[in-house]
Order: C-alpha cells, then sequence, then structure tokens
C-alpha cells in the first residue's frame, strides 16, 4: 500500500427525522448567520426548507436563502451567493439538496471568506484557495458524495466548461443525512446518482498501482456490491428505507477517499464527461455511463487481471481466463446501466450521436489543446480522448 493522509473531518447526523438537528450542529460549528442555499420549489413545497429554518431560529440563528440550484451548478448563481453572503455576514454556507446544491454552496463558502476575488480565479486554477466559511448539508439525494468529499464541481456558464477545485478547507463541517428524504425523486435521478457513486469507486478501484492494497480493495468492491443490490431495490420503490439508506451512505463512503487510500485517482471519465455536461448541459451520472465502457474497452489490456479481478470480486463471475473475464466485466457493467436505463452511449444521451467534429472540441477543451493528459491508469491524450469519444458515439 502506498503512503496516504487521510482527513474526513465532517461530523453526520443519520437517519429518520436528522434534519431537526440541523440548528444544533450548525450553532456548534460557530453560526449566528446563516444561508440555506438549495435548489428549486420542490425543497419548499416537500416542508423540508421550513423544517432546517425552525431548527435554526431555535437556536437562535438567523438567516436567509438561496435558491435556484440547477444540475451541473452555474458559476453565474454562486457568484451572486458570494455577494448576497457578503451583505448578510453569512458565517456558515447551509446546503439543503444533492451534489449540485452542496457545491453551490462551498462555491459561495469560498468567495465569502475571500472578498474582492472573484470565484472564476479559484475554478480557474488561477488563485489558490486558502480561506474558506464553514459549510452544512442536509442531503436529499444520493449521488455526489459532495458532503464528505474535498471537491466542488462548477459549470461556467459563460462559456459552457465545467470544472472543479479539490481541497480539504472544502469539506463539509457537519452533514445532516435522512434516507426518506430521497423519497420523493424521480427515478432517473436515482439512477443517475447510482452511476455517480459507482464511478467515484471505479475511478479510484483503476489506476496504475500494483502494490498489495488488500484492504482499500475489500472496502471499495463491498461498496460497489451494496451499491448494485440496493441501487435496483430503490429503482423499483424509492420508498424502500434500507436500500435508501445504504445508498445514502455508500454515496457518502465512495467520495471521502476511503474507497482509494494507497491508490492515484484516475477520473478520467468524470474529465470526459464534464466536457458532455458542460457542453450539453446533461445530467453527470448519465455522462459518465455514458462514456466507462468505452473507456474500458479503449484501456483494459494495460491490466487484464485488474478488470479480471474485479469481475470475480464484484460481479460473482466464474470464469478462470482474465481476458474472457475482464471483458465479461465491462459488460455485466453496462448491462446494470442498462437495467436502471442509463445510457452506454453518446448516442443514447438526449444530444444523440454527434458530429466528429464536436468530439474533437470536447477532447481539446479536456486536454486543454492536448497540454495535460487525463487520469493516471493510462494518462489519456487528445487523441485517445477523441478516440475514446468515437467508440462511445453510437445509438
Amino acid at each position: 500500500m502506498q503512503s496516504f493522509n487521510l482527513y474526513t473531518p465532517t461530523e453526520i447526523a443519520f437517519g429518520k427525522g436528522a434534519e431537526a438537528q440541523t440548528g444544533i450542529l450548525a450553532k456548534k460549528y460557530g453560526a449566528s448567520k446563516v444561508m440555506i442555499v438549495y435548489g428549486g420549489g420542490s425543497a419548499v413545497k416537500s416542508g423540508l426548507i421550513g423544517r432546517v429554518q425552525e431548527s435554526l431560529e431555535a437556536e437562535g440563528i438567523a438567516h436567509i436563502e438561496l435558491s435556484g440550484v440547477k444540475p451541473n451548478p452555474r458559476m453565474s448563481l454562486a457568484r451572486e451567493g458570494v455577494e448576497k453572503a457578503l451583505e448578510f455576514g453569512a458565517d456558515l454556507i447551509l446546503a439543503a439538496g444533492g451534489g449540485s446544491v452542496i457545491d453551490t454552496a462551498k462555491a459561495v463558502a469560498v468567495g465569502a471568506a475571500n472578498p474582492g476575488i472573484d470565484i472564476r480565479e479559484f475554478w480557474g486554477g488561477r488563485e489558490a484557495i486558502t480561506k474558506v466559511l464553514p459549510v452544512g448539508a442536509v442531503l436529499t439525494i444520493s449521488a455526489a458524495g459532495s458532503e464528505m468529499s474535498d471537491s466542488a464541481v462548477l459549470t461556467n456558464d459563460e462559456i459552457g466548461k465545467k470544472g472543479g477545485v479539490n481541497t480539504d478547507l472544502v469539506r463539509p463541517k457537519f452533514a445532516v443525512m435522512n434516507p426518506e428524504l430521497t423519497y420523493t425523486l424521480p427515478k432517473y435521478q436515482i439512477t443517475c446518482g447510482v452511476v455517480d457513486i459507482m464511478m467515484h469507486t471505479l475511478e479510484r478501484y483503476f489506476t496504475p498501482t500494483q502494490e498489495c492494497n488488500e484492504m482499500t480493495d475489500e472496502i471499495a468492491e463491498g461498496l460497489l456490491r451494496t451499491v448494485i443490490r440496493n441501487g435496483w431495490k430503490a429503482y423499483e420503490n424509492p420508498e424502500d428505507y434500507d436500500a435508501a439508506s445504504e445508498l445514502m451512505w455508500c454515496g457518502s463512503l465512495s467520495h471521502n477517499n476511503l474507497t482509494g487510500l494507497g491508490r492515484g485517482k484516475d477520473f478520467a471519465c468524470h474529465k470526459l464527461g464534464h466536457e458532455i455536461g458542460g457542453m450539453f448541459d446533461e445530467a453527470h451520472g448519465a455522462t459518465l455511463s455514458a462514456v466507462w465502457g468505452s473507456w474500458a474497452r479503449y484501456v483494459y489490456k494495460l491490466d487484464v487481471p485488474r478488470f479480471a479481478h474485479y469481475g470475480r470480486k464484484v460481479w460473482g463471475l466464474d470464469i478462470a481466463d482474465d481476458e474472457e473475464a475482464a471483458v465479461a466485466a465491462i459488460e455485466e457493467t453496462e448491462s446494470y446501466f442498462r437495467k436502471l436505463d442509463m445510457p452506454t452511449s453518446i448516442g443514447q444521451l438526449s444530444i444523440g450521436v454527434q458530429p466528429e467534429d464536436v468530439l474533437r472540441k470536447m477532447a481539446d477543451s479536456a486536454t486543454k489543446g492536448d497540454a495535460i493528459k487525463l487520469g493516471c491508469f493510462k494518462p489519456l491524450n487528445m487523441q485517445d480522448a477523441i478516440e475514446i469519444y468515437k467508440l462511445a458515439n453510437h445509438a
């Protein structure tokens, strides 16, 4: 196992009715003025925002709201949130939603802690993040894992470019997790979340590391098996509490770095998917399932035994030959995505099959004009990215 540092400071309040603890937790982490960040009217109609407000008020905490967060969260809204938070004097930013809402809250927390610096400078890599306001989260979607992660992804809607930052400073101080809050999600959001959870683990599982990494692998493989079982149960019955609770906890563990300790991170598929999401506003999980199989077929021969091991440990394949097992593992993964009505090609996204010039434009953007390589399992240059997009570019 390679050397690693692990920092997971987020306090978790998990279970039915956990949102009632929001005010207590916010006060514990020094809040007196909170900005609540959320998406659309459903958070209000469901009563969640009202319950969160009551919980804050019970602790004497003032609050304002920033609503309107959309999937593939927009930088423009986060910038508005920074101005509003500074005017109010917010000392904690509270997200009530899924990954897009939490990432927006993180961006507001970065900007409000650094007045005078546009958050575009941080997301553009021109400024280092050294200060962040405390962030809390009330989770409503099992997917992104942002409630415990060190990352935040935004779409610069001025240029249609999606990108992220990584720093332990944006890890939430606390996360409130009530699986019942996921009951009203459309099935498509549930299954996009299942894919995202799986991919956060797979992007750490397939790396060039050859050293013994037994414990981390066991955690990753167990998490994947749990998500696969319970993802299907939640798809069939979104109000299955046991399935919903397993998915919610898996989502957090999949992206707090636990499933990749002692390994590097690849995340090539995320970067390929981000280009599709940024350009066409496709759902994040769908962009990942659309490209993963093509990526896997493009790279698997670099470590056939690893893909075979994945097939045997995660999918229970009883195939002795490594090559056959590796190929079957890729097919099993795509078959599961299809079972959940998730796309396994670009052509199955709402945008349909794309002309080659669009594929080249996305590959150029992802690799910054072929100046950087994507991932580490096989570092992908611009031509590699084009070839993977081509493999995925069918109905």
